[in-house]
């Protein structure tokens, strides 16, 4: 006799009706038993809400329960499915994901304490972006592997496409907020472990993501990544948090430095410029060589900081094997890379002064008043 509890998969959806029938079919290969799939269609209009109905059997082994609701974004829908939810366990994924068949067993098989002051109320899984043949899904797909290859088995971080959680402890503190702008699952994390839970990391439950291409797609999330981190170290600064630091952050703090490199180089010219305008033409000869001199040497100084930044510690492990593992030529790949690592740093500058006038408007989560 199975004496497994149910688990209950959800899963959301706005305008992603080309990744439905793919992620669906692999939440019902699961080999977990018993288990019930939520979909939820946030406000579609590329047909998503008549593909996802196609889906909906409420009498199957495996049953399929299809919700609607106007667009409220992620956390509302994600909200909407836990609500339904009947599983001692819910899991979460995208609907650009492709789970592994052992997915929720790998879950589940972790989900017990280890010690005895462990309370387990989440366990997440390994996400793997696949590649395509561009530069960017490269870039992501190396980035995210070296963010799993050194993660600790307590985890601050319950992934969103890829964990679990306790349906009555994800309850108990309100489960997902709509107010929160991005980065929904940091929040239930760390409200999750502040309330005396524990985050037990699975690499055994794989998902696949579909890849991460596109330039303008790639550099809008990180910039609201970076932009949500500003509402997440507002609400739950170090000194306020229990249990592991933040382990997920990636090289978002070094691709930070970037921008103010390439800011100084620029405004190293300018005096330069400036006096070479208000010098006359005989003492030109001279000046330019004295000039020419310093700038020589602080540009060098710039670029070599620079380029121990890109090539050394945690950004140099993925330049450096997004390069071994590129198929067009290195040199391309090199000044690619470059250009996008210093897009990176703008996106994310951006998103910090974003975030920041959240604050100062109280917007998207930053209300704490209620909280």
């Amino acid at each position: 006799m199975n004496q497994n509890p149910l688990i209950s998969i959800t899963v959301c959806v706005r305008d992603g009706v080309q990744w439905i029938d793919g992620c669906l079919e692999s939440l019902k290969n699961q080999t977990y038993r018993p288990l019930e799939i939520i979909a939820v269609d946030d406000g579609s209009t590329d047909g998503s809400t008549q593909q996802l109905q196609k889906w909906h059997n409420p009498d199957s082994e495996i049953p399929v329960f299809v919700l609607s609701q106007k667009a409220q974004g992620l956390s509302a829908g994600r909200n909407l499915a836990v609500m339904h939810a009947k599983g001692e366990w819910v899991a979460i994924t995208d609907i650009d994901v492709r789970p592994s068949q052992n997915w929720i067993t790998s879950l589940y098989e972790k989900s017990e304490p280890v010690d005895s002051d462990e309370v387990v109320v989440a366990v997440t899984g390994r996400t793997i972006f696949q590649r395509a043949d561009d530069i960017v899904s490269l870039l992501r797909s190396v980035e995210i592997e070296s963010k799993y290859r050194s993660r600790p088995r307590r985890t601050s971080l319950a992934n969103g496409p890829c964990s679990m959680f306790h349906s009555a402890s994800l309850r108990e503190i309100g489960g997902f907020d709509p107010a929160w702008y991005h980065a929904e699952d940091m929040e239930v994390s760390l409200k999750l472990v502040g309330n005396g839970g524990t985050i037990v990391y699975a690499p055994e439950a794989v998902v696949a993501h579909v890849p991460e291409s596109g330039r303008k797609r790639f550099l809008d999330k990180r910039s609201r990544d970076a932009r949500a981190h500003v509402r997440i170290i507002r609400k739950y600064p170090k000194r306020r948090r229990p249990g592991p630091d933040f382990d997920f952050i990636g090289s978002s703090t070094i691709v930070l430095s970037v921008t103010p490199l390439w800011l100084t180089a620029f405004l190293a010219v300018l005096p330069f410029l400036y006096q070479f305008n208000q010098t006359d033409n005989l003492g030109k000869e001279e000046f330019l060589t004295w000039w020419q001199t310093k700038i020589l040497l602080v540009s060098m100084l710039l670029m070599i900081i620079q380029e121990l930044l890109l090539w050394r510690g945690p950004l140099g492990v993925v330049n450096r094997t997004a390069i071994l593992h590129s198929n067009k030529n290195r040199v391309y790949v090199y000044f690619a890379q470059k250009l996008l690592i210093l897009q990176w740093s703008l996106a994310l500058w951006k998103g910090l002064i974003l975030g920041f006038v959240d604050a100062l408007t109280k917007k998207n989560g930053h209300d704490f008043s209620n909280s």
